[in-house]
């Protein structure tokens, strides 16, 4: 059987390895000058991948475990990285609202028309201010669990 240590260091990979993904995610959108149909799948892709590497760790080995090592820090980084993922579902209801109506303009398929966006809707500015907030809230969080997540695994494994 794969020792504890070979799992935390596994998972401690894959967690340190989607903030690759996410910031390449990022910069496509922020590299974009017009955000087509195939730049939001393309960027989509990473975020996924990042999510994905990081979200696989936290259901199947962190959280099953966390009972067992209910202490400060511990709780501390399960309280910032619930945090992270409340900013995602914040961030995302503004992502879904913006998504449809764009869709519903069509701009993803003929990015060309010259239409501002928040003429697509009158709570336009809002779901952009929360998708704004949700993102950086995520990160924000995520660093901080991160940095705790490797404190706890140099604490844990290493010393």
């Amino acid at each position: 059987m794969v020792g504890e240590t070979a799992i935390a260091t596994l998972a401690a990979l894959m967690v340190t390895a989607s903030f690759p993904f996410y910031l390449y995610g990022a910069w496509i959108m922020i590299d974009a000058e017009t955000v087509t149909w195939d730049v939001l799948t393309y960027h989509l892709t990473f975020i996924a991948v990042g999510l994905a590497l990081n979200t696989i760790p936290v259901v199947a080995w962190m959280i099953p475990r966390l009972l067992q090592q209910l202490g400060g820090l511990a709780v501390l980084h399960a309280i910032l990285g619930l945090q992270a993922y409340a900013m995602l579902v914040f961030a995302l209801t503004g992502i879904v609202r913006i998504f449809q109506a764009k869709h519903r303009a069509n701009l993803y398929r003929d990015p060309d028309q010259d239409v501002d966006l928040d003429d697509l809707h009158e709570n336009m500015g809002a779901w952009r201010g929360r998708l704004r907030i949700g993102v950086f809230g995520y990160v924000l969080f995520w660093i901080g669990a991160y940095l705790i997540g490797v404190y706890r695994y140099v604490l844990l494994y290493l010393l």
